[in-house]
């Protein structure tokens, strides 16, 4: 039987199907009895289902990054779709294509990073370009940077997401740099490809999307540090020369001060012309592609907004979209 794609839903018709669970979470409803919120994902979009009344060991076999099979029924509800779930459970080998589950990027990621290499090696100064070099001949790192989501939900929450939003900011920096002579071109290059490369062991990616254990415990900025101290000491190795002591610092702070603030999980605020360049070239290309994403998966063709996004804090205005959408 084909699959039934999320974007495909209506409100009222029923589902025997299997997806993807990139959340799971067991909440209390106003009377404390428990209930299962999942989050649920095919190639085409998400849909959050409930299920009512359960015991917290009776959905012990579903967690974040399973295909589960569920049945119930589709509902809109405060203006988006929602299923109301009457089972759910581990669904079985071969009873669904992983293909219809998994959401690729829709570029090319060979020719992503064959111009993700040509960026790079572009840069002028030899001891970045150096450094940037390990990274580039490393195959498996360049293997699973190209197959990495950025995220698992927020933005580029998919197979090659994580190269995909790299060379879009690499190329807004082409663009852009000679209007701030002030920002280290080359550095603000390099801080762009290493910034979020801590998620190619955050996030597992094999199948569906979700933390490693070292990403729960440490996370992606932790981890990219690491990563660059052992090119770094590898760069040395190889051209015989020590890296630049200040170089070496500046390109950290990049990694652990970009997102931000403090309360979005930055260690340190940007405190550098590269770092708050690439704070907020990053949020650019993040939120872009947040908005756009939320606008063209919302499932409810019928209203002219979508639902409220706790994490934006907002509804999005779709606009009136032909019929034929």
């Amino acid at each position: 039987m084909p699959h039934r794609f999320i974007n495909q839903f209506a409100d009222g018709e029923s589902l025997d199907d299997c997806y993807l669970v990139s959340d799971k979470q067991i909440r209390a409803n106003r009377q404390g009895a428990s209930y299962l919120f999942v989050e649920l994902r095919d190639r085409t979009g998400g849909i959050s289902g409930r299920l009512w009344n359960i015991a917290e060991d009776s959905v012990a076999g579903i967690n974040a990054g399973d295909v589960a099979r569920v049945r119930g029924k589709v509902q809109l509800y405060q203006g988006a779709l929602q299923i109301i779930l009457t089972n759910i459970g581990p669904a079985s080998a071969g009873g669904f294509d992983l293909a219809d589950l998994i959401r690729q990027s829709t570029s090319d990621t060979g020719k992503l990073t064959q111009r993700l290499r040509e960026i790079l090696l572009s840069i002028g100064t030899p001891y970045v370009r150096s450094l940037m070099e390990c990274f580039l001949i490393d195959e498996a790192f360049m293997a699973a940077f190209a197959s990495a989501p950025a995220g698992t939900k927020a933005h580029h929450a998919y197979r090659g997401g994580l190269i995909e939003h790299v060379v879009n900011m690499l190329e807004v920096v082409l663009r852009i740099a000679d209007l701030y002579p002030t920002v280290d071109r080359d550095l603000w290059l390099a801080g762009v490809f290493l910034h979020d490369m801590g998620k190619v062991r955050e996030l597992s990616f094999e199948n569906g999307f979700a933390y490693t254990d070292e990403g729960q415990l440490i996370g992606h900025l932790v981890i990219a540090v690491e990563m660059l101290d052992a090119k770094i000491a590898e760069a040395a190795r190889l051209t015989g020369e020590p890296f630049p002591i200040e170089t070496a610092l500046r390109l950290k702070h990049m990694i652990v001060s970009h997102h931000g603030s403090y309360e979005f999980g930055s260690p340190k605020l940007p405190m550098t012309p590269e770092a708050i360049a690439l704070h907020h070239l990053d949020n650019l290309d993040a939120k872009v592609h947040e908005f756009s994403r939320d606008i063209d998966e919302d499932p409810n063709a019928q209203s002219s907004w979508t639902p409220f996004n706790a994490r934006l804090d907002r509804k999005l205005f779709k606009g009136t979209r032909p019929a034929s959408l």
